[in-house]
């Protein structure tokens, strides 16, 4: 696939008019920020594709699919790659109410900012594993789990040891 690399875009001739964006389908967040996109007046069109899918596969064989699972990739339909920060930028971009905000997070300073809130997702994504994930319910360590049928429940854990706390912790 051709295309630019998101810090060498700005320069690019060929206009955006609409964007690909692909995101992880088993990813609680990130499904959330799908949906949240999908609600937004759009000045550009949002397509909005599960990373690794037999579709993302289809419509942009040249990319490599194993990463765009680990990292917001949006895919201009000039042939303009995002990832990153940059996809977030120009995601934002793309909505008629929070164009301005991506103008200024385009800014060195505003990209200092971009980065630092890709890395609070990507960090947000590593401590919710999908080893607590069974289902659609989330299980903490310590006895708790939340279902969305059911809210949230606590079960103690097995004590083996007899030095055991017997007390919740949230």
């Amino acid at each position: 696939m051709t295309g630019f690399a998101a810090t060498r875009d700005r320069g690019a001739r060929v206009p955006v008019l609409g964007l690909t964006v692909l995101y992880d389908a088993q990813c609680s967040l990130c499904t959330f920020l799908k949906d949240w996109l999908g609600k937004q007046r759009q000045s550009v069109p949002l397509r909005l594709v599960p990373a690794g899918s037999d579709e993302a596969r289809r419509r942009f064989p040249g990319l490599d699919h194993r990463a765009t699972l680990g990292e917001i990739t949006a895919v201009g339909d000039g042939g303009q790659v995002y990832e990153g920060a940059a996809a977030w930028v120009v995601t934002l971009w793309a909505l008629r109410e929070h164009r301005p905000l991506a103008h200024r997070l385009s800014t060195p300073a505003g990209a200092r900012l971009a980065k630092g809130a890709t890395l609070a997702a990507a960090k947000w994504r590593e401590t919710h594993t999908a080893d607590r994930w069974s289902g659609n319910a989330y299980g903490w360590g310590d006895g708790w789990r939340y279902d969305p049928s059911a809210g949230w429940t606590y079960e103690a854990p097995a004590c083996d040891s007899g030095n055991c706390s017997t007390g919740s912790t949230r």
